[in-house]
């Protein structure tokens, strides 16, 4: 079996009397014979599996990606059992049989082939997800896996739940998020920038674009966009700099063509990090790229043509178009006139860089060979953990609730100061990160460390007001806290 990519180029030479009905890049599997049906009338599981994945962007993914990953699933599963004599959608007794030769294959055969727990788990996901579908359709005689019902509280009301008992246990969620600590951040942006952790050049370092990449990762860590969100982002979508500093951080909208889920939503950027993005636009990515004509590959599409580009959007072959309409893909084909990528990563021939996972990775390798072997390896996701849990800390403290109460009494950017004055902080973190629900974000709260946060906001209230707290009062709080590091 085999998996490819539907392209509509060239439909005209194929003799219909209309457009296919597949979005363009969908996935699709085809069998080695190139045939569909055995019979008229009569689908494989290929064919089947197809208009599963045709209806994909109905049930809540809308990204190529996710296709991608769903259709990789189904060819390896289905691959899998026909190599064995198994019917894909046959009898419930065979394809039990199959998922378990499947689990011990994927567990402990081949090394190329295993997987860990997450990544069964998710394909274990993608083919329930699949097998219900079959069977409501009629396509399916049986379904390989076995359910058990059970109650979880959600939202304060007591639901039904279901739990695939071919998923393996794994850690709780809150134990498997990764982040840095403060120091840790900025021992990685001067790591990016080429610098020592005292600040001085790093003589030994021979990489280049550090102030692109300082830059970069300095704002993810400041605004906490997830990967294809930074990675696609136009010069003209970075906010502008506000007139004067202020101890509030900037408004940050995000296109709903960025975002994952396909919604609008704004996070926030901290005014020192806006500022080194605007330097580094402004002198070293202009500088770098200066003299150099780029066109995208045929393999992305027509180039894009920018013109008269604005805080909204642009003139894009002719035609005016948001920002926030583009797909990622249609951001690779952008070109403006002096024959440069908008995109905010810019490689010194004008060509749009993305590969950002490899330049944060590589970093925190030389930080833990030559300064700090503790050092953890970075993901562009390990940086939006990291600014969660700086950003909760901030939050429970009182800092930007006071700032915003400086920010009300000076009149500017009121409309932020009173959302910070009137939301919990768990509700404004999750705005922030673009979750649905605010339990997507409580998983965070595990990882801080509360005892500490909660000992510097009550000596900082007591410090700013004057607070003439009885020794008694202030010995029983020490001692608490004091416990509670004991018996951590």
């Amino acid at each position: 079996m085999h998996l490819i990519n539907f392209s509509a180029r060239g439909q005209e030479s194929w003799g219909l009397d209309r457009q296919p009905l597949i979005r363009d890049r969908m996935p699709v599997l085809v069998d080695d014979d190139l045939r569909f049906e055995d019979a008229p009338g009569v689908l494989r599981p290929a064919a089947v599996a197809n208009r599963w994945l045709r209806e994909l962007p109905l049930d809540g993914a809308p990204a190529e990606r996710t296709w991608r990953n769903h259709a990789n699933t189904l060819c390896e599963w289905m691959s899998f059992v026909q190599d064995r004599g198994v019917h894909p959608l046959g009898e419930r007794r065979e394809l039990r049989a199959a998922l378990s030769m499947y689990a011990e294959y994927r567990f402990a055969g081949p090394l190329k082939k295993r997987w860990d727990g997450t990544t069964w788990n998710l394909h274990v996901g993608h083919l329930s997800a699949f097998y219900r579908w079959a069977r409501a359709e009629g396509f399916a005689q049986g379904v390989p896996f076995t359910y058990r019902m059970g109650k979880r509280i959600a939202d304060g009301v007591l639901v039904d739940v279901e739990r695939n008992l071919a998923r393996v246990r794994g850690p709780r969620p809150h134990t498997s998020i990764k982040y840095m600590e403060r120091d840790f951040c900025g021992l990685f942006v001067r790591a990016l920038a080429g610098l020592e952790p005292d600040g001085c050049p790093d003589r030994v370092f021979r990489g280049r674009e550090g102030a692109r990449n300082a830059a970069m990762g300095e704002f993810v860590l400041s605004s906490g966009p997830r990967r294809q969100e930074f990675t696609h982002l136009t010069i003209y979508e970075v906010p502008p700099m506000p007139r004067r500093r202020s101890s509030l951080p900037v408004l940050f909208p995000l296109g709903r063509a960025l975002t994952k889920g396909k919604k609008d939503r704004a996070t926030w950027v901290a005014y020192d990090a806006l500022a080194r993005m605007h330097r580094y636009i402004d002198l070293d990515r202009a500088a770098s790229a200066e003299g150099f004509v780029w066109r995208p590959p045929w393999r992305l599409g027509e180039p894009l043509l920018v013109e008269a580009p604005d805080w909204e959007g642009a003139t894009v072959n002719g035609v005016r178009r948001s920002w926030r309409k583009l797909t990622l893909r249609e951001r690779l084909c952008l070109v403006t006139p002096e024959g440069q990528s908008p995109l905010v990563g810019l490689q010194s021939t004008g060509k749009p860089f993305v590969d950002w996972a490899t330049v944060f990775r590589r970093t925190a390798v030389r930080i833990r060979e030559r300064f700090e072997p503790r050092f953890p390896t970075v993901s562009p996701h390990r940086l939006r953990h990291s600014f969660a849990m700086a950003t909760l800390e901030r939050l429970i403290t009182g800092y930007y609730q006071r700032a915003a109460e400086l920010v009300l009494t000076a009149g500017e950017d009121a409309a932020l100061a009173l959302y910070l004055t009137r939301h919990e902080p768990m509700l404004v973190l999750r705005d922030l990160l673009g979750h649905s629900s605010v339990l997507s974000t409580e998983v965070y709260v595990a990882r801080l460390d509360v005892t500490r946060i909660y000992r510097e906001a009550y000596r900082e209230t007591a410090e700013r007001l004057g607070l003439d707290v009885p020794r008694a009062a202030a010995d029983e709080v020490e001692s608490e806290f004091d416990g509670d590091e004991v018996g951590a």
